[in-house]
């Protein structure tokens, strides 16, 4: 998947290149940047960052990963944040992102995790530090392809836009039914044995004696499949030329890899998942009518008993169809994102 969020000790991933929130003199300090340090080997990567410091602010250098899993760490310097600079600061905020995945793509990595750069003792506020490196990186993957990820170690440093999740809370209050269905015990195993015992003797009253199993007409397997509904594939294909996109930017805007789309696009049998087909949906941009169709055609339907659902559902409604807000708003209600 190119771009995915996920709740991860950024230390232990087993990426390419991970970055760190770094100073500019690239010393070791605390938090995420003290973490890799010590779980690098910190004297081994203290000379390796003397080596190339000190960098600007907004600037990035790499090193190798010595003890991480990661073969290189990446060395980004975010602003601290100020209010009256705020312009700037984003500015520099952008290009420590885009400096970084310009020195991982030179160094041959095809995959990164970042942290939340500046968002802890720099103080920039969590929900416009994510919306800065949600569009910094998406703007990057429109021309490259490489795995992404923004590793979270917890929820208390993720914050989204709280006029957005307002919105999509209020959906999910007035469409999301299981929270107001009774919860029921399960039967146990002798329960559910007695009561199939008193439904078909109930029923066994109602069936005429000696009744007969109802014949089939004879069909052939040609005359059958010959009915059946136009596959996925071939409903993708004509959805992408109705809508005058291109396979590249849909499986872009899909959050998805070229060899997973060109898998479903070929058809041969495979059928994706539904976050996947939803993704499709997404950059597609379809109605929720069409929607329906496409998820129908894959054997899958939307369901307000899904909160996953009916989240995804509220930006379809809204025609929002930035498919990593959608993703970062799935994530804070701790379900699948969408994409491969």
């Amino acid at each position: 998947m190119p771009f995915t969020i996920v709740r991860q000790d950024i230390t232990k991933m087993a990426v390419d290149a991970i970055v760190n929130a770094a100073n500019t003199e690239l010393q070791m300090g605390g938090g995420v940047c003290g973490a890799i340090f010590r779980a690098a080997g910190a004297r081994e990567l203290q000379a390796a960052c003397d080596k190339v410091a000190p960098i600007q602010t907004g600037e990035a250098a790499i090193t190798p990963g010595f003890g991480l899993p990661a073969k290189y760490v990446i060395h980004a310097a975010g602003p601290v944040y100020s209010f009256m600079r705020r312009r700037q600061c984003r500015e520099q905020l952008r290009s420590a992102y885009i400096e970084s995945l310009k020195l991982a793509l030179e160094n041959g990595c095809e995959s990164i995790a970042f942290p939340l750069i500046s968002s802890g003792i720099y103080g920039y506020p969590k929900d416009e530090a994510l919306e800065v490196a949600r569009s910094s990186i998406e703007e990057f993957l429109r021309n490259h392809d490489m795995e992404i990820y923004l590793a979270v170690f917890d929820k208390s440093s993720f914050q989204i836009s709280k006029a957005l999740l307002g919105k999509v809370g209020s959906y999910i209050d007035q469409h999301y039914v299981d929270a107001h269905q009774v919860g029921r015990r399960k039967l146990l195993d002798v329960e559910k044995d007695a009561l199939y015992q008193a439904e078909t003797s109930n029923l066994s009253a109602f069936l005429p004696p000696a009744a007969a199993p109802m014949a089939m007409p004879a069909q052939g397997l040609d005359d059958l499949t010959e009915h059946l509904d136009e596959p996925f594939s071939d409903t993708l294909l004509k959805l992408i030329d109705r809508k005058g996109k291109t396979d590249v930017e849909v499986y872009k805007r899909a959050n998805m890899d070229r060899k997973l789309f060109s898998k479903i696009r070929t058809g041969k049998g495979y059928t994706p998942k539904k976050p996947t087909i939803l993704a499709l949906a997404i950059a597609l941009e379809l109605t929720l009518p069409e929607t329906d169709d496409l998820l129908e055609r894959a054997g899958y339907a939307l369901s307000h008993a899904s909160k996953f659902d009916v989240i995804v559902e509220y930006f379809i409604v809204n025609r929002k169809y930035d498919i990593f807000e959608i993703n970062e708003v799935l994530f804070t209600y701790d379900q699948p994102l969408l994409g491969a």
